[in-house]
């Protein structure tokens, strides 16, 4: 009998390659409408489960028992099947505290705001309270503390995402303005695809400690495989298979002037890691059914912005690839924070006369010593790591 994952929409879920790691396998993903979730958990073909948006409080009728810890919580998101029946487990409640933990955030005297009021929510907000935080308030559509009025409780300290908005494929949706909580000294995104959704991203930029969901997937996984396999280990190896699922899910983004080796680089690259390799040039080109001088020449530069953002927002929201960009696409802050969500900014350095300008119209057209000396503070900005190519 097998192990694994249940719920509605598991297209992208990293949960096999996780439980691959934990041992913990054969891991399936198990995609049910609510009109086949009663019959599934009924027919009992499984050793043992984890459950996800929408049916952690959902499968609750269907069990035999509840943990002391999930039925404080009202939701499950682990069954086990015991000699004496399906048993519900709570392991979002152990996996939120390590994230907060891992990214050095405190609960304790703080006033937290949660966003959504489902299953994940439920096990935060326990978890909140058992930490020591001051208050714990809850927000959603339909409640008396909802998004519009949102801004008028003083001193948010702890925002935590715990609903699906701005989760793959949609990218780029958000609930609030953390900007308007001046007190915010931490944000918890429990979102884990793309690793880092618009909250992150404006944590990140206002200089906010926080952590998306995948550190938080990977401790409720861990504390799962413990159950399903009759065993407790210790959190040590959280971290290494944090850090493995990371490499494995998230982009290298290759950034810098035309002709510095991007595409070559980002080949080889690929080739190692075992990735993708995307080079938006070459969708652009795809896109426009023509050569990028020729989309220069007939169309102009404009135009040939305006597809390089179409590209690099669709190439964005994907993992697992090396992406190879157009020297000019750094120029376009919203380029950058998709570039951002799901990969790590490489600025790829050469010297100036070692660029070829073949084939590159701007290049051709422009003092290239000139171009570098604009473009090299966006290059500086955008970039987590440069890398010289000689």
């Amino acid at each position: 009998m097998m192990y694994g994952l249940l719920g509605e929409h598991l297209g992208h879920s990293y949960s096999p390659f996780i439980h691959s790691l934990l041992g913990s396998s054969p891991y399936e993903l198990v995609s049910l409408s609510p009109e086949e979730l009663e019959p599934f958990i009924k027919a009992g073909d499984f050793a043992g489960l984890n459950v996800t948006i929408p049916y952690k409080k959902a499968v609750i009728p269907y069990l035999d028992n509840i943990s002391p810890e999930a039925s404080k919580i009202g939701a499950v998101n682990t069954i086990m099947r015991w000699d004496d029946g399906l048993c519900g487990y709570n392991t979002d409640y152990h996996g939120f505290l390590y994230a907060a933990s891992n990214a050095v955030i405190s609960l304790r005297g703080k006033k937290v705001l949660v966003l959504g009021s489902g299953g994940a929510s439920v096990a935060v907000q326990a978890a909140a309270v058992d930490a020591g935080a001051s208050e714990v308030l809850v927000v959603s559509r339909s409640s008396a503390l909802n998004y519009g009025n949102v801004y008028d409780v003083p001193g948010v300290d702890i925002v935590v995402n715990a609903t699906p908005v701005g989760m793959y494929p949609d990218n780029g949706s958000h609930l609030v303005e953390l900007s308007r909580f001046k007190n915010c000294c931490g944000v918890i995104d429990l979102i884990y695809n793309p690793l880092k959704t618009e909250l992150i991203l404006d944590a990140e930029k206002l200089g906010i400690p926080c952590s998306n969901g995948l550190a938080m997937l990977v401790a409720q996984a861990k504390y799962a495989s413990d159950l399903f396999l009759g065993m407790e280990r210790d959190d040590s190896i959280i971290s290494d298979i944090l850090k493995k699922t990371c490499e494995k899910v998230e982009n290298t983004v290759l950034i810098g002037m035309p002709g510095c080796g991007k595409s070559t680089v980002g080949q080889r690259m690929a080739n190692e890691q075992g990735k993708r390799f995307v080079d938006t040039d070459a969708l652009v080109e795809d896109k426009a059914g023509k050569s990028i001088p020729e989309i220069f020449a007939h169309d102009g530069e404009a135009f040939f912005r305006k597809l390089e953002a179409e590209v690099i927002a669709s190439v964005g929201k994907e993992g697992g690839q090396v992406i190879a960009t157009g020297g000019g696409a750094v120029l376009d802050p919203k380029n950058v924070r998709n570039f951002r969500q799901n990969g790590t900014v490489v600025f790829l350095k050469r010297d100036i006369d070692k660029l070829p300008v073949d084939g590159r119209p701007l290049s051709q057209t422009k003092d290239l010593a000139e171009m570098y000396k604009e473009r090299l503070p966006f290059y500086e900005a955008a970039a987590d790591i440069t890398m010289e190519n000689v």
